[in-house]
């Protein structure tokens, strides 16, 4: 579906340390691009890159009467919750007459499946298509404090493990909280997994994707017995742009006689949290 001519959708990326990592939600924005030729397709990071939000927002909202957010993100987090919603509050004190809406995070459902089943497959071919029985999984996100965010990814792993032959998917965690992929290979290598794949849930590469390729090499060495395969991040997966469709779809059929409300305006906790100066802030 078209968007319309006075509407832009402004995508928002989380930002990497990594420049490669930003270069591909660049490269990822213009393949959308070219899916959308009649669509005005604006970017912005979070952290961590030369556009961040209020910038972003304020590009997007020059000759525009809507602007579409849209979080690039998989997981309600801080991010979703209190920080683009906080930025986007400011922008609609600077541009009253533009129509803000936040439409949904890509959040954990049947096309972020789909992308994963996909890098798992790939995954499995290139350590050539060993039993899935004895092939351990490993479902390995960022981690957050929010455990309603977390449990959104440990359903994701169960899911995997419903629609798959693998006897073992299990959830790790990079950063923030646990278990670590190592406790996790660990009890998969004693319970009898020959081959472990890791597979990353991210979107693009960064500096923790880098980490997580040096992990697997440090657990080859470690279990020399068993065969460990890195999956590919699911962000150019057709699955991923799909949702994305839909996620502006969605928040273009919001009904312009009724109050636009985001995802947490209204939330109490984030309420609360800026209240009490624990906001979501990055001091770079």
């Amino acid at each position: 579906m078209q968007t319309n001519m006075n509407d832009t959708i402004l995508l928002v990326g989380h930002g990497s340390r990594e420049k490669s990592g930003n270069d591909e939600i660049e490269s990822f924005a213009n393949a959308w691009r070219a899916r959308k030729p009649h669509d005005r397709i604006e970017v912005c990071f979070i952290e961590f890159a030369d556009v961040l939000l209020d910038a972003g927002l304020n590009k997007a909202a020059k000759n525009s009467k809507r602007v579409i957010v849209v979080p690039l993100i998989l997981g309600a987090a801080g991010h979703v919750k209190m920080e683009i919603p906080h930025h986007i509050a400011h922008a609609r004190e600077h541009h009253p007459d533009v129509e803000f809406i936040m439409a949904k995070h890509l959040g954990a459902g049947t096309k972020v499946l789909k992308a994963l089943k996909l890098e798992l497959h790939k995954a499995m071919l290139g350590l050539d298509a060993p039993d899935a029985k004895n092939t351990g999984v490993v479902l390995l996100a960022r981690g957050s404090s929010d455990k309603v965010a977390n449990g959104e990814i440990a359903k994701m792993a169960r899911w995997l493990f419903e629609e798959t032959e693998h006897e073992m998917v299990d959830l790790a965690f990079t950063g923030i909280t646990f278990p670590k992929v190592e406790t996790i290979a660990q009890r998969q290598v004693a319970c009898g997994m020959k081959q472990i794949i890791v597979l990353p849930y991210y979107l693009f590469t960064g500096v923790l994707i880098e980490r997580i390729t040096r992990q697997v090499t440090r657990l080859s060495q470690q279990y020399p017995t068993t065969s460990f395969g890195l999956a590919t991040y699911m962000g150019f997966n057709d699955g991923i742009y799909e949702l994305l469709d839909e996620r502006v779809a969605d928040a273009q059929g919001v009904d312009r006689d009724e109050p636009k409300m985001l995802e947490c305006d209204g939330c109490k906790y984030r309420d609360f949290s800026e209240e009490h100066g624990f906001g979501h802030h990055h001091h770079h």
